[in-house]
């Protein structure tokens, strides 16, 4: 058997489409000698699949999460961003969470009606809706479906406030929605830039928008008055945490008043997906880039501990985080945190057709 990791796939982040954990067969693709190791695998088209699923809003407690509710309109994500901790959800539909969850894309076609429902309940309190937690609202497949779109419109007649994670450009296209929904102090934007260099985001992140799109983005959504914030995330040990203050910088420079920041995190199968990767990108760098992120994991590939998990521990993450903090009061970064409070106050169900009217 010829050994080294897999040839990449063009436009696709995944090396490989190993089995999820809830699978009893496990498959494993290798080279039996007979192929050309220096040939380009066939590309890969992209999938899509009405998701059926029967609520919108998934909840979550976690003590360490900001927002208690979310929307993802759609499950995978075609940018194929090889860090992406949600790789190990698409276990969940037997699925891999290698190039199955970039290119196996799964469509809630009713999410707005979906959310219509659940906010019109009598039992519904406001809190606002994180837009993207998971996957990416306005990844490719947005521009056939749509669905972002429908779902903000519902939240805007609904006046529900709403924070929305987006590393894709798309997002100046619901521009009209959102600048209204931040003249009301209930829509925010972030987001995730994980390097400047061009090079380096087209190998991490294969179909997602280029650094300097997003940062256009950014000054443009600035610009119509609506908040937002810049992500350096996640900050990967001796592959772009040299660009931390730099990542910063731009974004303060193209509007941005807030920031934030976390470590790479490795959950399940991403573990051996993400050095899957470091071997065929970065040969050089790999092991060393293993040892710093178990240096900050307890000597593990990942932590799932509450209040660690982000962050990390030990010297290198206690690091990242000091130059964090002196970056942004240098910038000026998170002093206006009231900006991002978004107001609940304004909430309203709309009269639905069939509601009686009250006689005051």
């Amino acid at each position: 058997m010829t050994e080294g990791p897999p040839l990449a796939r063009k436009g696709r982040g995944a090396g490989t489409n190993f089995s999820g954990r809830f699978e009893r067969q496990r498959r494993q693709a290798f080279d039996d000698g007979w192929s050309e190791r220096d040939v380009e695998p066939p590309r890969l088209e992209t999938q899509f699949t009405r998701d059926n699923t029967k609520t919108i809003l998934a909840r979550n407690d976690s003590p360490d999460i900001a927002f208690d509710r979310s929307i993802n309109p759609y499950r995978g994500c075609e940018h194929g961003c090889i860090y992406c901790f949600a790789r190990p959800t698409h276990a969940f539909l037997g699925l891999s969470p290698g190039l199955d969850f970039e290119s196996r894309i799964f469509v809630k076609e009713e999410a707005p009606a979906l959310l219509r429902a659940e906010l019109s309940a009598p039992s519904y309190g406001v809190r606002t809706i994180a837009l993207g937690a998971n996957t990416d609202p306005y990844q490719p497949g947005e521009r056939k479906f749509g669905l972002t779109r429908r779902i903000l419109e519902v939240l805007l007649e609904f006046r529900h406030p709403v924070s929305i994670v987006t590393k894709s450009a798309l997002v100046m296209r619901d521009i009209d929605i959102l600048a209204d929904m931040a003249a009301m102090r209930i829509a925010s934007v972030a987001f995730s830039i994980t390097t400047l260099d061009r090079q380096l985001s087209r190998a991490m992140e294969p179909r997602a928008a280029t650094p300097q799109r997003r940062l256009e983005a950014m000054r443009t959504l600035s610009e119509a008055g609506i908040p937002v914030c810049v992500l350096a995330s996640p900050m990967i040990p001796a592959l772009n945490d040299n660009e931390l203050d730099a990542i910063l910088e731009a974004g303060a420079a193209h509007g941005a008043h807030a920031a934030g920041t976390i470590l790479l995190r490795l959950p399940l199968e991403l573990g051996p997906l993400f050095e899957e990767w470091l071997e065929r990108h970065f040969p050089g760098k790999a092991k060393h880039v293993l040892s710093l992120v178990r240096q900050s994991r307890g000597g593990k590939i990942y932590s799932s501990e509450w209040g660690k998990r982000m962050t990390g521990t030990g010297p290198y993450a206690d690091m990242l985080r000091v130059r964090f903090e002196k970056a942004c009061r240098r910038l000026g970064l998170n002093e206006r945190r009231s900006a991002f409070e978004l107001d609940k106050t304004l909430f309203r169900k709309p009269p639905q057709k069939g509601d009686q009217m009250t006689l005051f």
